[in-house]
């Protein structure tokens, strides 16, 4: 039987538990705030305000396996909203994500000495304290990383902001204090087994310089296909190209911008994402050349992804990317990078494309090749929908848990 923590929630978290309570594996989940039919955070999402409590809603079936410790995340999710940023400044913020990841492990640490369970499955950031104790109990330990490893990031980036300082303040992971990052190499070194979603976060983990745990790879899966998606004909009209994401120079905002300006207005750009907290004027001028929406909720989003061509995704560093995914889901092919999850995802030139981090020169290519055969975009499409409809979220799922069992089995 496994333990699981995560603070806060997201689609491969949801996935993994589902896939672990199919399989009979699933002992405690503990987390902030989860959603249920009839609790109290239901309830209280149909009101306005509260709308956001629907994005942490679960499977009924894990109900009766969650513990919730609420008080501090309500506490960070009101002071964002009131903008009391002292309050959640990273790291030092007493109502920080960072306080929350750590409130909870401890919470997690001691449940553990009280419940009988095999091994505890938690994430980057949410496991050192929980995973000391599980060492002593002599439990499993289970890390889920889900992007890439610290000193590579640093490594990658830190280039990235050498390259382009004037953009270097959109670039928010070279923040982190030296307590953070040793308890991140803390967690790894006592971990039993790491978890990754993509070979390049399972590449960067070669730069941890001790002995490193077995490591698995295991790609997220699709939302659910479209199934009637119709393709307008793209002769004679501008190809409709869409960026989705933090609006950071990590998701190569720079190099697509320089990539479509050649083509003048052969070429419409949408960009959907929330400006960086320090203001950037570079970024600032592409995007007033451009159509800009600063937020939309999850399932417009799907549906302007259907009113794209193209999805631009040009990361330098990202553990997976789920716009991925979610774009070729809706039959809206997608140009990435090595240092994405599309090389695990993507045939090349059959479902979409993967280019070389920082290179204007290979996205400006494609793109001319589109132009000359606007025919290719509904034909990458429907393949994408093919490759979406072969891996439903359930196939993650089913797969984590079937290597989990493994795990368990092996250092029982």
């Amino acid at each position: 039987m496994v333990t699981v923590s995560h603070p806060t929630g997201n689609a491969n978290l949801r996935a993994a538990l589902d896939g672990l309570e199919a399989a009979g594996l699933l002992e405690c989940f503990y987390t902030a705030i989860a959603t249920f039919p009839g609790n109290t955070f239901d309830k209280l999402g149909q009101i306005g305000p509260f709308n956001d409590f629907n994005r942490r809603a679960y499977s009924p079936a894990l109900e009766i396996h969650t513990h919730l410790f609420p008080w501090l995340e309500l506490g960070r999710l009101l002071a964002t909203r009131l903008g009391l940023k002292r309050l959640t400044r990273h790291e030092t913020g007493p109502l920080s994500v960072d306080a929350i990841y750590r409130s909870l492990d401890k919470r997690v640490a001691n449940r553990l000495r009280r419940k009988r369970t095999q091994a505890i499955y938690a994430y980057e950031d949410g496991a050192a304290y929980s995973f000391e104790v599980a060492k002593q109990l002599g439990l499993s330990t289970l890390y889920d990383l889900p992007i890439g490893y610290w000193r590579a990031s640093r490594k990658l980036l830190g280039q990235v902001a050498t390259d382009h300082p004037d953009w270097a303040m959109t670039i928010k992971g070279m923040q982190d204090s030296e307590e953070k990052l040793a308890r991140k190499d803390r967690e790894i070194a006592l971990a039993d087994h790491i978890y990754v979603a993509s070979s390049f976060t399972a590449k960067t983990l070669e730069d941890y310089p001790e002995q490193l745990p077995p490591v698995s790879v295991i790609p997220y899966g699709f939302p659910t296909p479209v199934t009637n998606r119709k393709y307008e004909n793209a002769q004679g009209r501008p190809l409709r190209l869409l960026f989705v994401g933090g609006l950071s120079q990590r998701k190569g905002l720079l190099e697509m911008f320089q990539a479509i300006a050649p083509f003048g207005k052969r070429i419409e750009l949408t960009v959907i994402g929330r400006l960086p907290e320090e203001a950037c004027p570079p970024l600032n001028e592409y995007l007033a050349k451009h159509r800009y929406i600063e937020s939309l909720p999850h399932r417009e989003i799907l549906r302007t992804m259907q009113q794209h061509d193209v999805l631009l995704f040009p990361s330098h560093f990202e553990g997976f990317g789920l716009v991925i995914t979610e774009a070729m889901s809706q039959g809206t092919p997608v140009i990435t990078t090595e240092r994405t999850a599309g090389p695990d995802l993507i045939t090349q030139g059959q479902d979409g494309y993967v280019v070389p981090a920082g290179s204007a020169e290979a996205i400006s290519e494609l793109l001319e090749e589109l132009l000359v055969r606007p025919q290719t975009v509904a034909e990458l499409g429907r393949a994408a929908v093919r490759t979406a409809a072969g891996r439903p979220w359930s196939k993650y799922g089913y797969e984590l848990a079937t290597s989990v069992a493994q795990q368990v089995t092996r250092y029982a």
